[in-house]
């Protein structure tokens, strides 16, 4: 969505024009020329407004002499030049919700240049003509509207950075007033240029067949970055950041990117040695596990080390799968020469533990050393989580250990790790650190293994576990953060993250979406979006959720040929965050289900 639709908008005065009433002043309204009480504006905006080299201020209205020139304005706008209302001796048109608008101007000195007006008091004009919108806009129970009622420049100026500077104010104001939909009735011949800046129809016509106009809203969503870079650089317009809602890398806080930005630390330096006893402690807490390395690489190096410790059991083993990273594990596997038998399962399927069982009791009877079961804990493609303690009982049934890809799961719901030989971990997703460092986790700690190629011997990375000793090189800027992303896990947060993950799964269904994994079988903090159902292409969605803010997953190879697309709530992500997604993706579902249906 590009603001050059600006200079189009600035050619046509009527452009977000509604209904306007003949001046007359309604029962109990404020007198001709004065502020009524539901204009003042919000305590933090300047009322004396914002000035440049140009003159031009542009500001909520508050004086009585502006609203005098907003009544003149609009009787030069809507009854000379487009005659949509019969002329008066007063030469002033007041519009029949005057008292409750909120009117944002541009001026110069005491000229009125121009002016915009939006109304959050129901019922709108649009209620009126179609009945209760609610009914009509997606996600619209319990939503808060507004609607703009008129817009009006000076014809000289239309070409100008008055209406930018007007709509960067509305902008700011829909933004911090927390509404969540704009509506608008929008004249026929404009349909292009309201749909370039988000605008999407719905319902019947209105009017009549000289001004016909077409209801139409959008979504507030995350405005502030949806048009940055592209406000009115002399208005103070809306801040903030994209919401990051992706598997990684995450929107971390900003203890987390203080302590990355902290000098770095040569890797024998006793500060170093104390930040490493610092984040295995941490992590081992965490978990449950005894024992923790923490490693330059990704999640895959980690693994890595895992299948390594695996070769050094001499022993068959049990592999299962349920999506593209279980899928990867029989990779992991194979580079590593292991034997081992796959128990494959369709895609954000729940798992199968009778066939499991069967697997691990058929494979540990081949070895007199017992065998293994290698597993995701949750499965990031399809957002399913394992019953661990129900592979724990297993695994000591069957005299088995138990190894686990907890990449996904780690901060992000409850992980004991006690009883498991090995695990996998990442410093990013839930801890909500920087990617870069694998963690592998151990029930007892390994020996060197002069076998093993260097980098994956867990022996090596775990020698100097006690004084805090590393073999080799290791970032202390990625170890801060590790260690202050740590430090912000409590079990309060785990409970919000369950909980908040819980409540945007049941929006989500309520929107007719189809998820992947059941609601018994899932992790709230990752979820996965069947769209094929709705004939909607995922990174068509991704990308305009993109635009609008949000950024999803959706650009994977693997969720690409499915049509799946991820929300996650790994990282710093809040309740309100996503209360401002749900309307934004409403919208986007219903545009695109247009589009596809024609």
């Amino acid at each position: 969505m590009e603001f050059s639709g600006y200079s189009q908008l600035t050619m046509d005065a009527r452009l977000l024009m509604t209904e306007t009433i003949r001046h007359s002043t309604p029962p109990g309204s404020a007198p001709h020329g004065a502020a009524p009480d539901s204009l003042q504006p919000p305590v933090d905006w300047p009322v004396n407004g914002a000035s440049n080299g140009s003159g031009l201020v542009f500001k909520p209205a508050t004086e009585a002499w502006e609203f005098d020139e907003i009544f003149q304005l609009n009787y030069a706008s809507f009854v000379e030049e487009v005659p949509q209302h019969p002329a008066n001796d007063d030469h002033a048109l007041v519009d029949r919700f005057h008292t409750e608008n909120t009117y944002f101007i541009c001026r110069r000195e005491h000229e009125l240049l121009g002016m915009i007006c939006v109304r959050d008091r129901r019922p709108f004009s649009l209620d009126q003509k179609l009945g209760r919108l609610e009914d009509y806009l997606p996600q619209a129970e319990g939503a808060r509207l507004c609607e703009v009622r008129l817009l009006a420049v000076r014809p000289d100026l239309r070409r100008s950075r008055v209406l930018p500077g007007l709509l960067t104010m509305m902008a700011r104001y829909c933004h911090e007033g927390g509404y969540d939909y704009v509506v608008m009735s929008g004249r026929v011949s404009q349909q292009r240029l309201y749909q370039r800046i988000g605008f999407i129809p719905f319902g019947p016509m209105v009017g009549d067949d000289d001004a016909p106009y077409q209801p139409m809203y959008r979504p507030v969503g995350n405005v502030a970055v949806e048009f940055a870079g592209q406000f009115h650089e002399d208005v103070d317009a809306p801040s903030g950041d994209p919401v990051i809602l992706t598997p990684g890398p995450v929107a971390m806080p900003e203890t987390v990117a203080q302590a990355f930005r902290r000098p770095p630390l040569s890797h024998r330096l006793p500060e170093f040695r104390r930040l490493m006893r610092s984040s295995r402690q941490g992590l081992c807490r965490l978990t449950g596990a005894n024992h923790c390395a923490i490693m330059v690489g990704s999640g895959t190096m980690a693994n890595d080390v895992v299948a390594a410790q695996l070769s050094r059991l001499n022993a068959p083993g049990v592999i299962v799968t349920a999506g593209e990273f279980g899928e990867r594990l029989l990779d992991h596997a194979n580079r590593m020469g292991l034997r081992y038998t796959a128990v494959q399962h369709q895609w954000g399927a729940p798992l199968d533990y009778d066939r499991i069982e069967q697997a691990v009791a058929e494979t540990c009877s081949e070895s007199d050393a017992g065998g293994w079961l290698w597993t995701v804990h949750c499965e990031t493609s399809s957002g399913a989580l394992a019953d661990l303690p129900r592979l724990k009982a297993i695994c000591r049934k069957r005299n088995a250990h138990l190894a686990l890809d907890c990449i996904s799961s780690i901060a992000a719901t409850e992980v004991d790790l006690s009883g498991v030989r090995l695990a996998s971990g990442a410093s990013g997703k839930g801890l909500a650190a920087y990617p870069g460092l694998g963690l592998v986790f151990c029930q007892e700690r390994p020996e060197p293994d002069p076998a093993l190629p260097r980098y994956l011997d867990l022996g090596l990375h775990c020698a100097g576990e006690d004084d805090g000793a590393v073999p080799f090189t290791l970032s202390s800027n990625l170890l801060a953060a590790l260690e202050a992303g740590v430090a912000r896990q409590t079990p309060e947060l785990l409970a919000q993250v369950e909980a908040d993950g819980r409540w945007l799964r049941q929006q989500l269904r309520a929107l007719g979406l189809t998820l992947v994994a059941s609601e018994a079988e899932s992790i709230g903090a990752v979820t996965t979006i069947a769209l094929a159902e709705k004939g909607i292409d995922s990174e068509q969605m991704g990308h305009a959720l993109e635009s609008l803010g949000f950024c999803t997953s959706y650009a994977s190879g693997y969720l690409r040929e499915r049509n799946w697309l991820q929300i996650c709530l790994l990282g710093e992500v809040s309740r309100p965050q996503l209360e401002r997604l749900l309307p934004v993706l409403a919208a986007q579902l219903d545009a695109l289900t247009r589009v596809q249906t024609g």
